[in-house]
Parts: C-alpha cells; structure tokens; sequence
C-alpha cells in the first residue's frame, strides 16, 4: 500500500508532501489542474521514462519520493540486491537533473531504474482512461486472462525455448554438414599427430630437467667424486680431521664444561659429515652417463618442438591444445550426429506440447468464468442486456505463449452479436467496459498489488451509472489500496479520503498544491463538480445529499429506487 509521496520542484509543483490512507482514495480539481501530475510522478518513483521535461522552471533538479508498505515476497529480491529491509517500509526516491540526468535509491542504497520497474510489478497497478486500448491487443488479453486464472506459463516458455533450440541445432548441422564434415577432419587429423606424441601435462618440465641432468653427467660425477676424497678418502680427510679435534677436546672435557658446546658442535658435524659420505657415494654407485637415454630424450625434445612450431603454441601447451581439440571433436560429433539431433528436437517438442495443452485446457476452463462475471459488471454499469465473451482463437503455429490466442468480444446491449472490442464504437461503452474488466480482475487478484490507480478511467460515464462506478470502487476498496483521479461528483462523493489538487498564480509562475479536504470544503468541491465555479445553495445541498447518500448502509437501496 502507498503511504507517503513527496515531490519537490515537479512540473508545477514546487513541494508536496502527501499522506495516503487505506480504502477508496479520489483526486479532483478543475481542468488543467494537475490531478494527473501525482501519478506521473508515482510511475517515475517506479522506473518510467523521464527527462528534463518533469523539472519545475528554474529549478535545478526534480525529486519524487514514494513510501510503501512493504509486501512480503519482497523480502528475498532486496536481500539478495544488496537493499536494507528498511523495517517493513519500501521507499523509492528518484533525481531528475535539468540535464535529464536520472539517480534512483530504494530504502536510502543507489538503485538502478530497471530495478525500481521490477518492483513496479509488485506494487502499483495503473488503469488509464484509455485503458481498453490495450484490451484490444492479443498479449494484453491473453494476460488478463493467465492472470485470473492463475496460471504460471513460465514452464510453457521454457519448453518453447528449448524446443527452438532444438530446431535451430538440427536446422544448422543440416545446412553445414559438409563444413562440419570438413572440419571434424581436420580436428581428427591433428588430435591424431598429437596423440601419437601423447604428451602428459607436465611431461615437457620433466624432460628437460632430466635432459639437462644427463647432459651434466660426467660434470656431475667428477663433482661428487672429488667431494667425496675430500670428506673420507683423502688424507687428511674433513671426517678425519673432525675425529681428531674431537678426541682432543673430549679428553679434557671434564676439567672445564665451557667446552661442551663445542664437543656438541663437533659431533653433530662428524654426523652430517658421515650423511653427506653415504650420499655421495650412493649417488656415485646410481649415476650412469646413459647415452641411450639421452639419445631418447634428444628426440622427444626434437618431436614436442616440431609439433609446437607447427602449431605455433608454446612447448608446454601441447597437452592442453590436445584436449581442446578433443572436446571440439566431441561438439562436432554431436553436431554431425542427426539422428540424436532428430530425437532431441522430437522430445523438446513433446515437452512443449503437454505444457501447451496443459495451459489451453486452463485457459479454455477460465475463459467463460471470466466472461460471465465481467458480464455480470456491465449490467451493473448501465449496459443492460450486454454480453461480454473470452473467443479463445487457434494460432496457425504454436508460439511461446502456447497454441491460442484470446480476443475480447463484446455485445453492448441485449440481442447485438458479440464484436471485437476494438470495434465497439461508443466512447462511454468503451470506458465502462474496461472498468468492469479492471474491477473483475482486480477482485479475482487477490494476491496481486497493494495499490490501484484508476486515472479518469471513468470518462464518458455520468447518471446513476457514475454512482454506481463509485460504489464499485469504494467496494474494492475494502480489499485493496484504491486511488482514483476522477472528474465525476458520484465518484467522489464515495472516496474515504479527498485530495483536492488546486492550480494557482504566484510571482508570475503557475503552481500546483493538493489537500486532502473534508467536512464543508469537500461539500463545497463536490457542489463545484456538479455546478461549476457558482456555488448555490441548491448545488451544495445536492453535494451534501450524495455525501450522505455515499456514507449510508442503504445507499445500494436507495439507489435502486431511485432508478424506479
């Protein structure tokens, strides 16, 4: 539910600050007002298009703030958007420089615009006065329809999704299956070459070390050769001469102690020294010159240097080039295979099938629930006798949305044949007609938003029907958010809350404020809607009259009577 918009510096309004409350909210004023501006701004707070245009003159920049409670199954999309919970209130703020620049936050953290339109869903719906327009397009309708049947037909596009991709692989496998022939030999001619090498992933480290060792053999001996005649061998030798300044020193060990760490020393040192003997003379025995391996190694070298150079890939990447080419042979098997293509595009299209005539068989049991009580509403409106049908129309080929489209049809009055909606011809049966489809779906949607905009959605409509409008709408009331900007006084007279917009002249500028009003200045406003600018005493008792009427219990009672 909307609690709270603020608005500074918006088109002609300098600052607002509005409080909203539960129930059937109206706005009015005289023509040019600005009764519109407020929902112009509350679709901006919600992600619509906005320029430099929505800048008040002379002003820098333009901001809208708009305060909901928030819903629930909001909770885990501003978790998961980084969004503070903001202690079960949502509020959506958005800057307009003078540039068009646009800024946006929710709950005081920088937003997006395309995020405050994903809340927008969740939040407002707006009826407009030439809301039936959209009612004559195919995807509005079938909307409607999915919406008040509760059907979730996002399983259909998924299937559907698959199932052209399906289509589209085989499609492509069948147009270039000479190239994906030709190039399947290619990558078989070249995975083979390699394969032959067979080179590990860190086999070309390994060869060179040991390359490198083998090259240094005879280095190497000599090295440890000679190492090992200076530890044990030559005379005197290093282990030699440590036993020796052992020996001494242990022999008058016991007539000063400060000798013990260099006794300690010592022994430790004759070990290492006796470890590095025995290590030198292992390797002495285990070391071969083994000039048939480095035969072998010279010409594995030789053949990983070929395939790089033919490859123009560094040594070391031949392994991973392999498997590359390997899991490239694989997408191309499966590409080239079109019989298991063939199979896949058949099970994606049985898929889809079921999900389709799952939702026909949904939609096809909703279609005439939804045109009975939308019926129903337009006897209530003052199209007596008129009948309202859901023509559900096969689609040459499926679609995403599945095997039908729908279509409104509609009979303004008692024994005319149903027609296309777009084809109706009056204005005032056009607008009452999509009241009763926003009242009736708004009614079935119990789940949806907590707030309805109804932007003069009543035009063309007057009498004992306006009133009757009312009625509709302070109903819906009771279950929802309703705000209506309306030019008619049954309508108003119904509200729980009056906000009255009011245009005027300031320093040369025109500016625009809102009030809510109540007692004798709502009195005085619904005499002004029904008589002009003179007010009467006859105009303002007829204004006091609908009040009444609107607040009393027999109100529906009295109405029928005075039809009779």
């Amino acid at each position: 539910m909307l609690r709270r918009l603020n608005l500074r510096d918006f088109v002609i309004v300098p600052e607002l600050e509005l409080d909203f409350a539960a129930g059937f909210s109206v706005l009015t004023g005289e023509t040019g007002a600005g009764k519109s501006i407020l929902v112009d701004a509350l679709q901006l707070a919600l992600g619509s298009r906005g320029d430099a245009g929505v800048v008040r003159e002379g002003a820098a920049r333009a901001e809208i703030s708009a305060e909901f409670d928030r819903p629930a199954h909001l909770n885990d999309w501003l978790e998961e958007a980084g969004f503070e919970d903001g202690g079960g209130t949502l509020l959506l703020r958005r800057v307009i420089d003078s540039q068009g620049k646009s800024r946006a936050w929710i709950n005081g953290s920088s937003a997006t615009v395309s995020q405050l339109r994903e809340l927008a869903d969740s939040l407002l719906d707006i009826h407009g006065q030439h809301a039936w327009q959209g009612l004559t397009r195919a995807p509005a309708v079938r909307a409607l329809l999915d919406n008040y049947a509760g059907l979730d037909t996002s399983a259909l596009g998924r299937a559907y999704g698959a199932w052209k991709q399906a289509s589209d692989n085989l499609a492509a496998a069948e147009t270039r299956q000479t190239d994906l022939l030709r190039e399947r030999e290619r990558l078989a001619w070249q995975i083979g070459e390699v394969a032959r090498l067979s080179p590990g992933l860190d086999e070309w480290d390994a060869l060179n070390t040991e390359h490198q060792r083998l090259a240094h053999a005879a280095s190497l001996l000599d090295a440890v050769r000679g190492a090992l005649d200076a530890l044990t061998e030559a005379e005197p030798s290093a282990e030699s001469q440590t036993d020796g300044a052992l020996t001494l020193l242990e022999k008058v060990l016991d007539y000063d102690a400060r000798l013990l760490p260099a006794v300690e020393a010592l022994r430790g040192a004759q070990a290492q020294l006796q470890d590095a003997g025995h290590t030198l003379s292992a390797y002495m025995h285990g070391t071969e010159l083994e000039p048939a391996r480095m035969q072998e190694l010279d010409e594995r070298i030789s053949a990983w240097l070929t395939l790089a150079r033919r490859y123009r890939r560094p040594p070391a990447e031949l392994a991973h080039l392999l498997s590359q080419w390997q899991s490239e042979l694989q997408a191309l098997d499966a590409a080239t295979d079109l019989a298991a293509l063939n199979a896949a595009l058949a099970a994606a299209r049985s898929m889809f099938e079921q999900e389709a005539q799952r939702v026909s068989r949904e939609r096809a049991n909703a279609a005439p629930k939804l045109a009975a009580a939308i019926t129903q509403a337009m006897q209530q409106l003052g199209m007596s006798g008129g009948l309202f049908e859901v023509s559900l129309l096969k689609q040459e080929q499926p679609q995403s949305f599945g095997l039908e489209s729908a279509e409104f049809l509609v009979a303004g009055h008692a024994g005319s044949t149903p027609r296309p909606l777009a084809k109706v011809a009056s204005g005032g049966e056009l607008s009452r007609i999509a009241l009763a489809i926003a009242v009736t779906t708004c009614q079935q949607d119990s789940g949806g938003v907590g707030t309805l905009i109804f932007d003069e959605i009543d035009a063309g409509v007057g009498g004992a029907v306006a009133e009757i409008v009312g009625r509709l709408m302070k109903q819906l009331g009771r279950e929802r958010q309703v705000l209506a900007v309306t030019h008619l006084p049954q309508v108003a007279a119904c509200a729980d809350q009056h906000l009255l917009v009011a245009k005027a002249q300031h320093a040369g500028l025109t500016l625009s404020t809102v009030q809510a009003v109540a007692g004798e200045a709502r009195v005085a406003e619904i005499a002004r809607m029904l008589g002009g600018e003179r007010l009467s005493s006859t105009s303002m008792a007829h204004a006091q009259e609908m009040l009444d009427l609107s607040a009393s219990p027999s109100t529906k009672t009295r109405s029928k009577k005075a039809k009779s």
